[in-house]
């Protein structure tokens, strides 16, 4: 069998960089096509020079110089720009791209993949949160498949195999709870950044860690279920289970229910989307359930964790909604990231956006592209009037 050429959206993250732990224990089944990062070139140069990919891509123009003279002796094209990152992704030789970035920042290079027939091992949930139709429309229409890289989503998909042609009745996302689980809103008026980024069971970026204190991540999750499975609002549900070891579940219209375990470790998913449809052989701790002799599930506290029920609101109402949702999100996060907003004014913040930028019921890319613009300028508008 021939290897699998990968290009990575996002090397050097957490999910970029486990990936190339993936290929480097599976050197006969992947090779390395592309990488790209945002402006970390001394990780990107270290990994070009381990890998040797076909191409490299730096979105950071003003680093693209030193990263260009650091490899001058590698046969490695080097590119610069967001323009690029959508360019490279349409390179003949790729088979598999991995979306491993984080943010609105993936969609479009997403979508230059998808219509140049790639397969997609999505990383990247704000790609189907932003513009899930767009997204899954330009799928079908280049017999593209789309391998879910979330935990909870590859989780779904796994117990699906063999199933495809079973209706769903529900699916349940598992949720650890994150740092602050069973606090009381007048706790989290006081949680501070660094209680914030200690999450208890999974070791991810900044942004993906407060996304899931404040239960925003499994809110965008929840709208990628939708796309992703062809679901409605009602038959997604969230249960908290601290122990993260099932990691979602199906539920099937003759009420039976079949749900994926394992130890929290994302390498299995990035590894199981990529390898689809085989099962690569690892080296990954195993469960003990001797280990876990209680499995425990709570409900989700929407009432205290306002960014859950702020997202099912937006998948319900549709259009450019979870647009604003997103776009709204990763400027109060990186707000709170440098200590300018606090815990419990996200979700408010966000809620002002939702309520003030203009609903498109059926949105174009532009319009997507118009509305994550305007929802931005808007939040850091009432982020200067808050501090």
């Amino acid at each position: 069998m021939e290897k699998k050429k990968i290009a990575i959206l996002g090397s050097s993250g957490s999910i970029g960089t486990q990936a190339l732990e993936v290929i480097q224990e599976h050197p006969d089944q992947f090779e390395v096509e592309v990488l790209t990062v945002n402006s970390n070139a001394d990780l990107l140069i270290e990994q070009s020079k381990k890998f040797k990919p076909n191409t490299v891509v730096i979105a950071d123009e003003s680093k693209y110089t030193y990263v260009k003279e650091a490899l001058a002796n590698e046969d490695i094209h080097v590119w610069a720009g967001e323009e690029a990152l959508s360019q490279v992704m349409e390179m003949d030789a790729i088979d598999v791209v991995l979306t491993a970035v984080v943010g609105f920042a993936g969609l479009k290079p997403t979508l230059s993949a998808i219509n140049a027939g790639k397969h997609i091992a999505l990383a990247n949930k704000e790609t189907l949160v932003v513009a899930g139709d767009l997204v899954t429309k330009a799928a079908r229409d280049k017999g593209v498949n789309i391998y879910p890289v979330d935990s909870e989503h590859s989780a779904i998909f796994q117990c699906l195999a063999g199933e495809f042609q079973n209706k769903i009745e529900k699916i349940y996302l598992t949720a650890s709870g994150g740092p602050f689980r069973g606090m009381s809103v007048e706790q989290l008026s006081s949680v501070t950044k660094a209680q914030a980024l200690k999450h208890p069971n999974w070791d991810m970026g900044a942004k993906i860690t407060i996304d899931s204190a404040s239960m925003m991540n499994k809110g965008l999750e929840v709208i990628e279920a939708r796309w992703l499975f062809g679901l409605q609002p009602d038959q997604i549900d969230v249960v908290v289970h601290p122990q993260s070891i099932v990691h979602s579940i199906v539920q099937f219209e003759d009420g039976s229910m079949k749900a994926q375990m394992g130890l929290p470790d994302m390498k299995l998913p990035i590894q199981y989307a990529m390898a689809y449809p085989q099962r690569l052989k690892s080296s990954f701790k195993r469960f003990n359930f001797l280990n876990y002799p209680s499995l425990t599930f709570e409900s989700a506290d929407t009432k205290t964790f306002r960014n859950l029920a702020l997202a099912y609101s937006a998948l319900r109402k549709g259009g450019n909604s979870p647009c604003i949702l997103n776009a709204a999100n990763e400027v109060v996060v990186d707000a709170f990231l440098k200590d300018k907003v606090r815990f419990l004014e996200m979700p408010d913040i966000i809620e002002q956006c939702m309520s003030a930028v203009q609903f498109v019921a059926q949105p174009t890319l532009q319009d997507y592209l118009n509305c994550d613009r305007e929802t931005r300028a808007l939040a850091k508008e009432i982020i200067l009037k808050t501090v």
